[in-house]
């Protein structure tokens, strides 16, 4: 591992940075919240005196991405707009506002003769970011990660790379003048070679990695981690529109859930439509996707009577994202059918039901085997929810670990205290 990286005056290579972090972190875990609630707001602030600073670096890596031909997708989630920067700072101060979830208090499963148990919430430790584009995104981890007591390694992509950068710097300077320990957040330049595999294989330092982006990357990071891994979700939701569902609420539901850009984590992309739906339904279905911006896909027997709306699916794309404003159509014979077509080929993390029934909806619900389950609702994801007193990260559609929406919760781990009168 010959990666060498400039970090508080030292030259670390991808080694040494997760070793630095994880006595970083030992140091983190003993702070009180309100000094990490200080490190915070005082990122937060940083990113503030940085505007300018920030959007020119990103303006460089727009330009350098454009020339690389990098994927239009891509550049959608790299152009940091003033607007997306100013939701970054108001994330931060909010995580600082919160209350801190370190060391609360909760009731253990079990108590032993003579002796208290409780459970404490404690960081976990180490946590890896792995993602690209998103540049803010790092600053959101960072301010979990710091919330919580845990360090935090970036490792971005190299279409992103000024832009990490000068973030990173920026925080890493406000977390040193809050009087956090040095270390506890280190970033890994893509551009120097920092290996996704050198990084995710130090699982004795190592406790917790947390892929971003494309379901590609995210595969990858799995396939070759040695460390625990919160896989993140994109895309791929299906709704199921059942013969008494109102295709008005279909349609809003579905454009709705398209409109957390710039990430398509909850996006319908496909649509099981029960075969009982009136010809008229399906034709304003089409017509309003199509008038919204929709590309619009089917199985055979849907493009054999809707040719002039609707193109072909090829076989693979009923379990793949578009993470794009395409949606595939599919007919069903009832909700049975419905549901183990959602269970084969959904991405298992936001599935949704429009329908007026009370049992159908009790049906799905139960049979659906996915993190969330939308009912007449729209599964659009919301970083930054205006109710609630929580932020998330992203979701995650994996089982044993966590699953569902990624909360500061989803950082932390518990320890059993037993507290005894030394009788035994």
């Amino acid at each position: 591992m010959k990666i060498e990286m400039e970090t508080g005056g030292l030259v670390l290579n991808s080694n040494e940075a997760v070793i630095r972090a994880y006595y970083a972190s030992l140091a983190l875990a003993t702070t009180k919240g309100v000094e990490r609630s200080v490190g915070v707001q005082a990122m937060a602030q940083a990113l503030e005196n940085s505007f300018d600073d920030i959007l020119e670096a990103n303006t460089l890596d727009l330009e350098a991405s454009r020339e690389m031909a990098v994927p239009e997708l891509i550049l959608d989630w790299l152009k940091l707009t003033p607007e997306r920067l100013g939701i970054t700072i108001q994330i931060l101060q909010r995580i600082g506002e919160l209350s801190d979830p370190i060391r609360r208090v909760m009731n253990a499963s079990y108590q032993l003769e003579d002796s208290q148990t409780y459970s404490q919430m404690m960081p976990l430790g180490v946590i890896a970011l792995i993602y690209e584009a998103f540049p803010e995104l790092g600053a959101i981890a960072a301010g979990f990660c710091i919330k919580t007591g845990n360090s935090l390694i970036l490792r971005g992509g190299s279409e992103a790379s000024q832009s990490n950068q000068v973030i990173a710097t920026v925080l890493i300077e406000a977390l040193e003048d809050a009087g956090l320990p040095s270390g506890c957040l280190e970033i890994l330049p893509s551009e120097q070679g920092a290996s996704i595999r050198d990084l995710v294989t130090q699982d004795r330092y190592l406790n917790l990695v947390i892929p971003y982006g494309r379901p590609t990357l995210v595969q990858h990071v799995m396939q070759q981690a040695t460390a625990p891994v919160l896989k993140s979700a994109m895309g791929n939701c299906y709704l199921y529109w059942s013969a008494s569902g109102n295709v008005d609420m279909v349609i809003s539901v579905t454009v709705d859930s398209h409109a957390s850009e710039p990430d398509p984590v909850n996006a319908i992309e496909k649509i099981l439509i029960d075969r009982s739906q009136d010809y008229l339904s399906l034709i304003q279905l089409w017509n309003s996707l199509k008038h919204k911006g929709f590309k619009l896909r089917g199985d055979s027997e849907l493009v054999a009577k809707f040719p002039e709306y609707l193109t072909v699916t090829a076989d693979f794309e009923w379990n793949q994202a578009y993470l794009d404003k395409i949606i595939a159509f599919h007919m069903v014979d009832s909700i049975e059918e419905a549901i183990a077509w959602i269970s084969q080929y959904s991405s298992a993390h936001a599935d949704c039901i429009v329908t007026e029934s009370y049992q159908e909806s009790r049906q799905f619900a139960l049979g659906i085997d996915s993190a969330s389950v939308y009912i007449n609702s729209s599964p659009r994801f919301s970083r930054n929810p205006k109710r609630g007193d929580s932020v998330f990260l992203g979701m995650s559609n994996q089982k044993g670990y966590r699953r569902g929406l990624i909360s500061l919760e989803a950082l932390t781990t518990l320890k059993q205290v037993v507290q005894g009168n030394g009788q035994f």
